[in-house]
């Protein structure tokens, strides 16, 4: 190398973290998989963290780089309302889908089909969260679909198709569906009962089920590329839940308008979109004017991914650091050998495996939940999860962020792209106010639901002394009722931290679970909304006068 090149030659920078095998490289991962039913997945999961860690990571760069984009009319000046995406959007769904992340759960009664699953999409995460949405939508629609035995016999076996579709055709000559979602309004947003659109029975049928034509204004349809949408629409009887169809079966395109694609932070894959319905057709799923309990089953298993999906992006920003302060030296040593640098790794890994754990459980509760403790289970610790882990992972990425120094802050690494993405689950199906108002719903209508927590707290008792104080506080707290509104969000993370102490504490290192126990299980706060007098709430909310 000559003189004039000497200030350009590489060193002391870590090389690329490519090719590796995301399933093989975490071991908790595959502890969990193998506690909770799922051991006959691993050859599965392997395979897939192959591919996440190497070709699907390229097409996940690229899938962001080259955003979707609307095509509202062709060159001739017809409506077409169809969206075009780069070419490896396509091979991160058609590999996701040949891998069963949509459909593994359902496709036999075998134990840990959920707990298998979940593994394989927090793996997809990590090559690119915008596709997960549509494949999160097909997972969980299915449960609200069966509520029509007619319409889900039609549509069951498109859905859990391992191959993909991305044709906009009529369902019956597609070899593979996907399904979205386009609930709420802009004058509501998760206060559906707000919504202004309205469905007229049609006395007719279609797709084996009861038709309706639908009007009205959808202020976010997740995944509008998707074959058929799960929506609420007014009849006379109340919201009623309804399967809104791209294509009509007779090759007609159904009057769904898509207005504009979100210009959103982060989730750049995927084409969030605004969208209206001019007589749309579609069929009744469940029964009139109880929409909101249909539509709940496939929310509450939104709610589930959301944790899912933030706990792949704490891990793969927990990764990422660790990668970097490995090779990268300062002051003749390696950045993972000084104390300052280990005690924010080990803590972001820290982290990290108590949103695994706790997912993963949650995952193995789903699957046993035909038994009516696992069901409580489900229902509060979905509501912790989303809220706790969600809530957490802006700052896991951010503290990541800070290990890699400048190189964090742009955008040909993967940080930049994981600290824009790590904001969405928490505000997607249900922001944090709204887990907490939930988990509060919960402890006073459902004194079942509360035995199954503090029973599952008492499986870890004896062996950390400050987490049996803990859990014991916590216990007479909630079984005497002292859970008002103002005070729900140190409620909601108390409750939180504590399930994933439990659980860290009968699956991890001792170790381990003692570092959580006694640098969590503390009086700091971790989030805002946590202000223990509500006296002082209007002065401070006066210091801006709008």
């Amino acid at each position: 190398m000559n003189d004039a090149d000497s200030t350009h030659n590489v060193f002391n920078q870590p090389l690329p973290l490519a090719d590796t095998n995301l399933f093989r490289v975490d071991a908790t991962l595959g502890a969990a998989i193998e506690m909770f039913g799922g051991e006959w997945g691993r050859q599965a999961l392997d395979r897939y963290g192959a591919l996440v860690g190497g070709e699907l990571a390229r097409h996940g760069v690229l899938a962001n780089r080259f955003p979707p984009e609307l095509r509202t009319h062709d060159a001739y000046g017809r409506r077409i309302d169809e969206v075009e995406f780069h070419p490896s959007y396509h091979a991160l769904m058609r590999t996701a889908i040949a891998h069963g992340v949509h459909s593994l759960a359902w496709e036999s009664p075998r134990p840990g089909g959920h707990v298998v699953r979940a593994g394989l999409e927090l793996l997809h995460n990590q090559a690119d969260s915008g596709t997960d949405c549509p494949l999160t939508m097909t997972y969980a629609a299915l449960p609200a679909i069966r509520s029509e035995p007619a319409v889900a016999a039609h549509w069951e076996r498109k859905i859990l198709s391992r191959t993909y579709d991305g044709r906009l055709q009529a369902m019956r000559d597609k070899r593979g569906v996907t399904i979205g979602m386009a609930m709420t309004e802009k004058q509501g947003g998760t206060d559906v009962r707000a919504n202004t659109s309205r469905a007229m029975p049609l006395n007719d049928r279609f797709d084996d089920g009861e038709a309706f034509r639908l009007t009205g204004h959808k202020w976010f349809c997740s995944a509008p590329m998707s074959d058929a949408f799960l929506t609420l629409a007014y009849l006379d009887d109340g919201l009623t839940c309804f399967l809104m169809p791209r294509v009509l079966p007779d090759g007609r395109r159904n009057t769904i308008r898509l207005q504009r694609l979100k210009d959103k932070l982060g989730n750049r894959s995927n084409a969030s979109s605004e969208i209206e319905f001019k007589d749309a057709m579609a069929v009744r799923l469940g029964d009139p004017g109880k929409g909101v309990q249909t539509i709940i089953q496939m929310v509450a298993l939104t709610r589930f991914n959301c944790m899912i999906g933030s706990t792949a992006i704490m891990r793969n920003a927990a990764l990422l650091a660790l990668h970097h302060v490995r090779q990268r030296s300062v002051g003749g040593r390696k950045l993972v050998e000084a104390p300052l640098m280990r005690n924010v790794v080990a803590d972001l890994v820290l982290e990290s495996e108590a949103a695994l754990w706790l997912s993963m459980r949650i995952a193995h509760a789903i699957d046993c939940s035909g038994d009516a403790r696992e069901a409580a289970l489900v229902r509060l610790g979905t509501a912790l999860g989303k809220y706790w882990i969600c809530k957490r992972t802006p700052q896991q990425v951010n503290e990541a962020a800070e290990c890699l120094g400048g190189l964090g802050y742009v955008e040909e690494h993967t940080m930049p792209r994981l600290y824009r993405e790590a904001p969405v689950n928490s505000i997607w199906e249900g922001s944090g106010n709204v887990q907490c108002l939930d988990v509060l719903r919960t402890l006073d209508r459902q004194r079942d639901t509360l035995d199954a927590y503090v029973g599952e707290l008492e499986s870890a008792r004896g062996s950390v002394e400050r987490y049996d104080v803990a859990i014991d506080a916590i216990g007479a707290q909630v079984r005497a009722g002292e859970n008002d509104e103002f005070g729900a969000r140190r409620l909601v993370e108390r409750m939180a931290i504590l399930l994933q102490a439990s659980l860290l504490i009968r699956h991890s290192d001792e170790a381990i679970a003692k570092a959580f126990v006694d640098s969590r299980i503390t009086d700091r706060q971790f989030s805002f909304g946590l202000l223990a007098d509500s006296s002082v709430t209007g002065a401070l909310i006066d210091r801006f006068r709008l």
